[in-house]
């Protein structure tokens, strides 16, 4: 049977193989589950459909088993009436729907095999679907995980770029104020140095003027 044929291949399939050898192990995995369901839907029907068949066949057997029943009281009732060749053809008639409640029997018992067969398989693939169904639903948790990993990842990365240019500009900022203090410094020197020798001439007069002071004085 091609439907029990495609249920049993689907069954059978290992996840974990079809996982690791797919380039896309998510997209893999819906498709099945998605074909999974599909063939859940037809066999579900399937066991519906021979479910009613095998009440149709007992329906039948019951009909002819009443039917038997029914001719064999026609022949008592013949025999009571003396009359044995209607008996006879009552008998006859009796034993012909005695076969044919027979013959449902065998036909009952191999739906009912079929039922058995269906219903099976509909409760291992149900079984399938819901661990096809957690496993994609772990696979998309881990790529989530993974895809916020990558952009935790990212983040840090460009944290620290920021982090080195602001040490960068940091530094820039530092080299600058330092040239600056510099130069400030070399100018207060330079400053000092030329107060230092303007007091130094002022000084210098002024021993030069008591010098020549006292010159005059003695000169006088």
């Amino acid at each position: 049977m091609p439907l029990l044929e495609r249920v049993t291949t689907l069954v059978k399939a290992n996840l974990n193989d079809l996982v690791d050898k797919a380039e896309d192990p998510e997209k893999l995995l819906k498709q099945l589950l998605l074909d999974m369901q599909n063939q859940f839907m037809q066999v579900k029907t399937q066991v519906a459909i021979a479910i009613a068949d095998q009440h149709l066949l007992e329906k039948k057997q019951q009909e002819n088993l009443a039917a038997q029943k029914d001719w064999v009281r026609k022949a008592e009732l013949a025999i009571a009436k003396n009359e044995e060749d209607l008996a006879r053809m009552a008998l006859e008639r009796s034993l012909t729907y005695e076969n044919a409640a027979r013959n449902f029997s065998q036909q009952i018992e191999d739906q009912s095999h079929q039922v058995h067969i269906l219903r099976d398989a509909l409760h291992r693939l149900e079984q399938k679907m819901t661990e096809t169904k957690a496993k994609t639903e772990l696979l998309i948790a881990q790529h989530r995980r993974a895809r916020l990993s990558i952009r935790a990842g990212g983040a840090n990365v460009k944290e620290l770029e920021n982090d080195i240019a602001f040490d960068r500009l940091r530094m820039k900022v530092n080299e600058t104020e330092a040239i600056g203090q510099g130069h400030a410094a070399l100018g207060e020197a330079n400053a000092e140095k030329r107060l230092e020798a303007l007091e130094k001439s002022d000084q210098v007069d002024r021993l030069l003027a008591d010098l020549k002071a006292r010159t005059s004085g003695m000169t006088k």
